[in-house]
């Protein structure tokens, strides 16, 4: 009989070649935008253009769209996707108990340790959601992505070109990187149009650039019409406050299934995304650091409110009972 040791390491090659392999299309990208930039700034800029005055204002405009469009792609492949925190975690000896229950009381050891937590929403079935591989109970629009192995916080999707998971702590980052992709591209091939019609007709010599510039234009306009319908798509999403796993499934709270159940309206939906300062909704940095700061002491609070509320419920109901016990047969008995 093999060890234990030796059953392991086939799972643990297969997941270390499917991690290896999720970077493929980075890579892809990567290698796309690094001919991308040669193509421009060397073969178009350098070689093909003549007039030095267009020459500079294509390179610096070009430069600008090309280091936002990096910064935003890299910050979302680099944020790490928020999971729940410690509070949403059963207690061991809630675990302990959860784990050798039926369904019917699994759910009822769960509606208990959920009352101290901010948690709405439900599933199908009206049941408290849980993650039985994380062992946490689900935050409103948390998912567990397979992929990533763990609960992420509004989860939207895992997206393959970014080899990430698109949630709470980079969907903005996301949103700007399908911008400044989409002004990348657009602006290649607006600026690279006139060259291409002169290569395709032969009013340019044929040098080694003309296959930069002719494939460089295609390249653009074929990238700028995907992203622009992904763009769109994920601007309303925004406005309307919802992630694409909302889109195709409305979230359940205990009232019933309600598409629109986390919309604050259109301009509190963009600040939920972007931040409350607005001087910085265009770059790729974290812009609502103290609406966390402010909503942890706020569920602290909440929680210890609901723990005085709690005792003080069940102190009365001792008193009562007490009161029942002691002072109601006497009563009875001197009638």
């Amino acid at each position: 009989q093999a060890p234990s040791g030796l059953k392991m390491a086939p799972h643990h090659v297969l997941k270390c070649c499917q991690r290896s392999l999720a970077w493929i299309p980075v890579i892809f990208i990567n290698l796309v935008v690094g001919w991308s930039y040669y193509a421009y700034v060397v073969e178009l800029c350098i070689f093909t253009i003549p007039n030095n005055a267009e020459k500079i204002s294509y390179l610096v405009v070009f430069h600008l769209f090309f280091i936002m469009f990096i910064w935003s792609y890299w910050k979302t492949i680099c944020s790490r996707p928020a999971s729940p925190s410690k509070e949403f975690c059963l207690a061991k000896v809630e675990k302990e108990q959860y784990e050798k229950e039926q369904p019917d009381a699994q759910q009822d050891i769960l509606k208990k340790a959920a009352v101290g937590l901010p948690v709405y929403t439900r599933t199908g079935t009206g049941a408290v959601r849980y993650c039985d591989h994380c062992q946490v109970i689900k935050p409103d629009r948390c998912h567990h992505c397979s992929t990533c192995d763990m609960c992420v916080l509004k989860m939207d999707h895992h997206c393959p070109w970014v080899n990430n998971c698109v949630g709470f702590s980079n969907y903005k980052f996301f949103v700007l990187f399908l911008a400044y992709s989409m002004l990348y591209c657009v602006f290649i091939a607006a600026t690279v149009l006139q060259y291409f019609i002169k290569f395709w007709t032969n009013q340019l010599p044929d040098t080694h650039a003309k296959f930069h510039v002719l494939f460089l234009f295609f390249v653009a306009a074929m990238f700028f019409i995907s992203i622009l319908s992904l763009f769109s798509y994920h601007l309303w999403l925004v406005g309307k406050n919802r992630t694409t796993i909302e889109a195709f499934r409305a979230p359940v709270f205990r009232n019933g299934p309600d598409k629109n159940g986390f919309s604050l309206g259109f301009s509190r939906n963009v600040v939920e995304v972007f931040g409350d300062q607005k001087k910085y909704w265009m770059f790729p940095i974290y812009t609502s650091e103290k609406y966390i700061k402010n909503l942890i002491p706020s569920l602290t609070n909440m929680k210890a409110d609901l723990m005085k509320w709690n005792n003080l419920h069940r102190n009365l109901s001792g008193r009562i009972n007490l009161f029942r016990m002691e002072w109601l047969p006497k009563y009875s008995y001197s009638r």
